[in-house]
C-alpha cells in the first residue's frame, strides 16, 4: 500500500532512500545486519540531525543571548529560531510558552516543583494513571511527600484503556492537578487526551501530558486539545540527546516559581533581591543546549517534510502487519490492544523470561527492549515480570519485521 500525504509517497522506494539519512542502520551486530525495533526507548538521527550538530559546533559556537559579537548573534538567532519551529510544530500561538529542559523528565520534575510550590497545600490531590512511566510517577510523589498531599490513580481495564468512569470519580475541590501519559510507551495506547482535558476542565483543574511516545506519531495540536502543559524529548523524535520541551499556558507559568536560580533567567540580582526574567527564560537558567535546540529544530524539520500523516499512516500499516504476524505464534501474549494504538508492540510467550528472548534476538542482529520499561506499577498490575517491546519508526520496514518473526520463532524453540 502507498500513502500519499503531504509531501510524500511512503512506500518501500522512498523508505529505502530515507533509511540513507540514517547511517547507523548500516550497521552489523555479530555479523548480522542491524535491525532497529527499539525506537520507543530512542530513535536514530538523520544525517541532517548529525550535520546540523557538527555545523554548529565548527561555525557558531558561542554562548548566547548577552553577547555582541557576530558568533554569539548567530548562535542566538539560531537557538530562538528553535524555539520558533518547536511551537509552530505543536501549534502553540505563543513563543513564550515554549521552554527548553534537558528532556521530559526534566519538564515534569520542573511542573511539580514549580506548580507544587505555588498552588499545592497539604491535603490535595494530584491525579496520575496506573499506566504511566516513572517519570509521570516519581516526580509527583516527591511532590506529595514535599507537601503531604495524596496521590489519586487512574485505573486501566485489560485491555491497557483508561476506565474513564473511574477517572471522573476522582476529581474533587482537592484535585490540583492531572498528569498522564498522551501515548503509554509499554501498552502503545493512546489516550483520549481530549475528553480527559474537558472533563478536567469541568472542575477547573489544569492538565500535564506527557507527550514523549506520542511527539514522533502523532500531530499535536496543543491548542485544539488545550493541555495546560505537555512534555517531550528531542531524542524520541529523531533528535538529540539531553534536550526537551515544557510548553505551558503563559496564565500557569507567569504564576509559577523558577525551578532553578542562575544566569539567564534573572531580570536584576542584589544580595537583598532577585527579580526574575520574562517568560520564557525565568525557567531556563545557565546556558542553554543551543547546540541540542538548532538539532531539535532540524530534526522536527525532517518529520515536517515527510508528513506525519504519512508518517502515521505508515507505521500503523507496519504495526498491523507485525501483530498479525505475531498472532500466529503459539502462546503468546499482547499487553495493549487498544483499538487506539502507536506503534508499540508489547508481548511475552508462554512461561519464556522476556529478557531472555531478548538476548537471544539481539545475538541475530535484532534490537528489542524487554523488562520493565520504568513502569513497573503497569508491569505489576498484569502480574508479569516484564514484556519484550518491538517500537517501530518509518524507517522500519515489512522485511525488517519478516526476519524478526523467524529470528523469534528461533528464539522461542532454542528456550522451550
Amino acid at each position: 500500500m502507498q500513502f500519499i500525504i503531504n509531501k510524500m509517497v511512503l512506500n518501500n522506494q522512498t523508505i529505502a532512500h530515507i533509511r540513507k539519512d540514517f547511517p547507523i542502520l548500516e550497521e552489523k551486530i555479530y555479523n548480522k545486519p542491524l535491525i532497529y525495533f527499539d525506537n520507543a526507548a530512542t530513535t536514530q538521527k538523520p544525517l541532517q540531525v548529525l550535520e546540523k550538530i557538527e555545523y554548529a559546533y565548527k561555525h557558531l559556537n558561542s554562548n548566547i543571548h548577552r553577547g555582541v559579537h557576530y558568533m554569539s548573534i548567530k548562535a542566538t538567532e539560531a537557538h530562538e529560531e528553535a524555539r520558533d519551529v518547536v511551537a509552530r510544530f505543536i501549534k502553540a500561538s505563543k513563543r513564550e510558552e515554549i521552554i527548553f529542559t534537558r528532556g521530559s523528565t526534566e519538564a515534569i520534575n520542573l511542573v511539580a516543583f514549580s506548580f507544587g510550590e505555588a498552588f499545592c497545600k497539604e491535603g490535595d490531590e494530584i491525579v496520575i494513571s496506573a499506566m504511566e512511566h516513572h517519570s509521570n510517577i516519581v516526580p509527583w510523589q516527591l511532590l506529595c511527600e514535599r507537601k503531604n498531599l495524596k496521590l489519586r490513580i487512574v485505573p486501566i481495564n485489560d485491555k491497557g484503556e483508561l476506565i474513564l468512569d473511574e477517572y471522573r470519580k476522582l476529581l474533587n475541590e482537592r484535585t490540583k492537578l492531572v498528569a498522564v501519559a498522551h501515548v503509554s510507551n509499554v501498552l502503545g495506547t493512546i489516550n483520549p487526551v481530549k475528553d480527559i482535558i474537558s472533563i478536567a476542565h469541568e472542575h477547573d483543574i489544569p492538565v500535564l501530558l506527557d507527550g514523549a511516545q506520542a511527539i514522533p506519531h502523532i500531530a499535536v495540536d496543543i491548542e485544539d486539545i488545550d493541555a495546560d502543559f505537555y512534555v517531550f524529548s528531542a531524542h524520541k523524535i529523531y533528535g538529540p540527546t539531553g534536550i526537551g520541551v515544557l510548553y505551558g499556558k503563559e496564565k500557569w507559568l507567569n504564576l509559577m516559581p523558577p525551578y532553578q536560580g542562575g544566569g539567564e533567567m534573572i531580570d536584576k540580582v542584589t544580595f537583598e533581591k532577585t527579580t526574575f526574567n520574562s517568560l520564557p527564560f525565568k525557567f531556563e537558567a545557565g546556558t542553554p543546549d543551543y547546540i541540542g535546540s538548532t538539532a531539535l529544530a532540524e530534526a522536527l524539520k525532517y518529520v515536517e517534510n515527510i508528513g506525519l500523516d504519512a508518517i502515521v499512516h505508515y507505521e500503523h500499516e507496519l504495526t498491523v502487519y507485525a501483530t498479525e504476524a505475531l498472532s500466529t505464534i503459539d502462546g503468546i501474549k499482547f499487553y495493549g490492544t487498544s483499538d487506539r494504538k502507536s506503534a508499540v508492540i508489547s508481548f511475552n510467550v508462554g512461561n519464556i523470561h522476556p529478557y531472555d528472548i531478548g538476548m537471544l534476538l539481539d545475538k541475530m542482529g535484532i534490537a528489542v527492549r524487554t523488562g520493565h520499561h520504568c513502569a513497573q506499577p503497569l508491569i505489576d498490575f498484569y502480574e508479569i515480570p516484564g514484556t519484550v517491546r518491538a517500537s517501530f519508526a518509518f524507517y522500519n520496514t515489512k522485511e525488517e519485521i519478516d526476519v524478526f518473526i523467524a529470528a523469534l520463532k528461533k528464539a522461542i524453540a532454542m528456550l522451550s
